[in-house]
This record gives C-alpha cells, sequence and structure tokens, in this order.
C-alpha cells in the first residue's frame, strides 16, 4: 500500500478564514508571551528527575539531603535540579537555621503533576 493512502490527506477542500469559528478562535488567542512561557513550564516539567523530585514532594517539605537520598543523586546534582524548579516557581524553599526545606509552590503544581500522572495512567 502506498504510504498516501495510509493516511487521510489533513488539507481542507473547503476552506474560508472568514468563519465564525475561526474568527472567535483568532480574536480569544493568547499572546506569543503567555505561550512561551506554558512552554517553558512544560519543558522544565519534561526532566525525568524533576519529576521524581515534584513527585517526593507532593506530600510534604524535604531538605536536599532527604531528597538526595531518595533520588539516589548526590546532593548538588539535586541542588542544581532544584534550582530550576525554583526558578520556573514550581517549588519554593524556606531555612530553619542552616536547613534550607523546600515544597512545591503551591496546589497548581500539585494539580498539574496528579493530571499528567492521571493521563499516563490510564493510557
Amino acid at each position: 500500500m502506498d504510504k498516501k493512502e495510509d493516511f487521510p490527506c489533513d488539507v481542507c477542500e473547503v476552506f474560508d478564514p472568514n468563519t465564525k469559528i475561526v474568527k472567535m478562535l483568532k480574536d480569544t488567542q493568547i499572546n506569543d508571551e503567555i505561550i512561551n512561557r506554558l512552554a517553558e513550564l512544560f519543558k522544565t516539567m519534561s526532566d525525568p528527575t524533576r519529576v521524581k523530585i515534584i513527585y517526593a514532594l507532593r506530600e510534604r517539605e524535604l531538605c536536599v539531603c532527604d531528597i538526595s537520598e531518595l533520588l539516589n543523586m548526590s546532593p548538588s546534582a539535586v541542588s542544581h535540579q532544584l534550582r530550576v524548579l525554583r526558578n520556573m516557581n514550581l517549588v519554593k524553599y524556606r531555612k530553619e537555621g542552616r536547613s534550607v526545606f523546600y515544597s512545591l509552590d503551591d496546589d497548581h503544581v500539585l494539580t498539574l503533576f496528579s493530571q499528567g500522572l492521571e493521563h499516563v495512567l490510564e493510557e
């Protein structure tokens, strides 16, 4: 079978760019700055180590040493990943003496993670 016959053609036979739905969707598009920030958010969350860290922080705050032990990684490697997550406002930290404890920045992070996990598990 020819490759062209394997898949339907994705080109509209009749296209009118002035339809109401196209006009409405054009008027409600989000701007490029927001699109880029959203893409960066998902890019940040696409790293397996960062996913593991977010998963570890879903229940409670942890220090770098806890996360390091849990993920079997060096504290400096964990710190680097936490810095990336912190820069994207996915985790936050608090200091207690010389210790630093990390937690998810807000409920939105947990919601994003949980919905992604649910989607993956239903496949």
